[in-house]
């Protein structure tokens, strides 16, 4: 696929049915209840400036995702960080470049908003993840993510 034929654009409402499908192709199985929180947070509150994406094909079909937080700070003062929470390729258009682009993309809108950092969390063992991170200049950061087994 031409990375020329996709189009990325800020997340709608309307999305939420497109994003719902492609993770439930990826995960195999539906995580509905869980991304109508999110989309209740990310994409319809007033509360959040719109950072989440979605890439679509020239007739309309999202076919990848991505969602990510700015994080404004204490007292309205910006942060300047964001966190890429969620990225979702439609598994028939993965490995063609799109993730990069819309990993492009989203780099770009949050350095409109004047953001100067973004992170996210990877599984260590996810290997394909952690290469496609690594192949888009993510880098580990120096904040170490503790865990406590209950």
């Amino acid at each position: 696929m031409n990375e020329s034929t996709i189009k990325i654009r800020l997340m709608e409402v309307y999305d939420f049915n497109a994003v719902v499908r492609i993770d439930e192709k990826v995960f195999k199985a539906s995580r509905s209840d869980y991304y109508r929180l999110k989309f209740e947070t990310l994409v319809q509150s007033p509360d959040h400036l719109p950072t989440s994406l979605v890439a679509e094909k020239e007739d309309g079909t999202v076919v990848a995702f991505v969602m990510g937080k700015l994080y404004i700070g204490e007292y309205g003062i910006s942060d300047e960080k964001a966190t890429l929470d969620t990225i979702g390729v439609d598994p028939d258009y993965q490995h063609k470049g799109i993730g990069q682009q819309l990993i492009s993309e989203f780099i770009d809108h949050l350095r409109s908003l004047h953001v100067q950092k973004v992170d996210t969390l990877v599984d260590g063992n996810d290997s394909e993840l952690m290469h496609f991170f690594t192949e888009n200049r993510f880098i580990p950061s120096k904040t170490i993510n503790l865990e406590r087994s209950l």
